[in-house]
């Protein structure tokens, strides 16, 4: 907003992305999911964020922040996933975490171990979401866990716009 010299307070902005409710768009028909997990430190807590990205057009197709990294907990990811999005026939690119690998297999999806390749796309998007969460924590030092999710799926949204 200061770039287009609208001067608001960031709760204004905080209380503006609450009720705007931001998502990615639902529907897409991708042919490869590249997932992954990784860690985001919010305050001096450890949360373990799950996002999904379609490689052709780097675009997020789900994220969810939790606290802790357990196989249920990537198997309602890719539930959730599944009720969003048409990947019955994608292949998921996924590196060796054995909860994302385990929920493949227990969803009947395709994968594909990838260190690299086609999977850079979702590292690319985690380097991006790891340098806002940085300045996010620093910027609002008391956030809870819900926040940061809502801001996430904030992001991804303005991501997929920007791309």
């Amino acid at each position: 907003l200061e770039v287009f010299g609208v001067e608001r307070a960031r709760s204004t902005v905080h209380n503006w992305v609450h009720k705007a409710d931001l998502q990615p768009d639902d529907g897409r028909s991708p042919n490869h999911v590249a997932v992954d997990e990784t860690v985001i430190r919010l305050n001096d807590e450890q949360y373990w964020l799950y996002a999904a990205v379609d490689p052709e057009t780097n675009e997020l197709l789900h994220t969810t922040l939790e606290p802790t990294r357990t196989k249920v907990l990537a198997h309602s990811f890719f539930r959730e996933l599944r009720e969003k999005h048409d990947v019955d026939d994608a292949v998921f690119l996924v590196d060796g975490a054995k909860p994302l690998q385990d929920a493949c297999i227990r969803h009947g999806l395709r994968f594909r171990y990838e260190k690299h390749g086609n999977r850079n796309s979702v590292e690319r998007v985690f380097r991006e979401i790891k340098r806002r969460t940085s300045s996010f924590s620093n910027c609002f030092s008391n956030a809870e866990a819900d926040t940061a999710d809502d801001w996430l799926r904030s992001f991804a949204f303005a991501w997929n716009q920007l791309i």
